[in-house]
């Protein structure tokens, strides 16, 4: 049993209990997924950022669930949302960093090596984490209007092909043109963007399984039939 079709900008504005769930959850991976980051582990021979393989997916599948289930809408103010719960954890850790430690303490340097930042990688991450989760977001959108609902699969695998592809780009591209030779560079966005796709495909099972029951659940199937898409517009 599916939900009513709502349209995104007509749905009214009561956020429900399984709503505030499944944003609780996008927040949550979305900020240790960039802590944990700080770890490369070899996985088969391929070395990737921890967080690529464990929790920073999942925000791609959430971001999918919500724009599925909610509307682009709603998934633009948890994109925005989550941007700013990962700018104040950034800035909570990195003040704390600046605090001076007391005498017998001795993880200053432990802290330092693991939770600090260097401002390239920052600025890599949160653009990289915009780009990609909107394009996911929209493109997600556009073809769920374009295929009438139809084939789950081919929106939640399309949007993830193209986000995460833009991701990838960017964040490597900002964090590491300069330091490693063209070769490396491609070979690593690419490695990057496969793990993740790939990752999103192996969860498709679990994302359709989700989604239908948040939209039997909640009673709604959204679409976003005549939506302002634009990133910037809060209200």
């Amino acid at each position: 049993m599916r939900g009513r079709r709502v349209n995104s900008d007509t749905q009214d504005n009561t956020l429900s209990p399984w709503f505030v769930a499944v944003v609780a959850l996008f927040v949550t991976a979305l900020i240790t997924a960039n802590i944990v980051a700080v770890k490369l582990v070899d996985i088969g021979g391929i070395i990737v950022p921890a967080g690529t393989v464990t929790l920073f997916p999942l925000s791609y599948i959430i971001g999918d669930v919500l724009t599925e289930v909610y509307g682009f809408r709603r998934a633009r103010m948890v994109i925005w949302l989550g941007f700013l719960c990962n700018l104040l954890a950034v800035v909570a850790i990195y003040m704390t960093q600046l605090l001076p430690a007391a005498s017998f303490w001795d993880g200053q340097q432990a802290y330092e090596r693991i939770l600090g930042y260097v401002p390239r990688l920052l600025l890599g991450s949160f653009v990289a984490y915009l780009v990609g989760e909107f394009a996911n977001a929209i493109v997600l959108a556009r073809l769920k209007v374009l295929t009438q609902g139809r084939w789950l699969w081919t929106r939640t695998i399309g949007s993830t092909v193209i986000g995460q592809g833009l991701d990838s780009v960017i964040f490597i591209g900002i964090a590491f043109v300069g330091t490693v030779t063209r070769d490396e560079l491609l070979r690593t966005m690419l490695t990057a963007w496969l793990v993740k796709s790939g990752y999103e495909t192996l969860a498709t099972p679990l994302t359709y399984w989700v989604v239908n029951f948040l939209k039997r659940t909640e009673g709604i199937d959204t679409f976003d039939t005549h939506t302002n898409f634009s990133p910037i517009r809060l209200s």
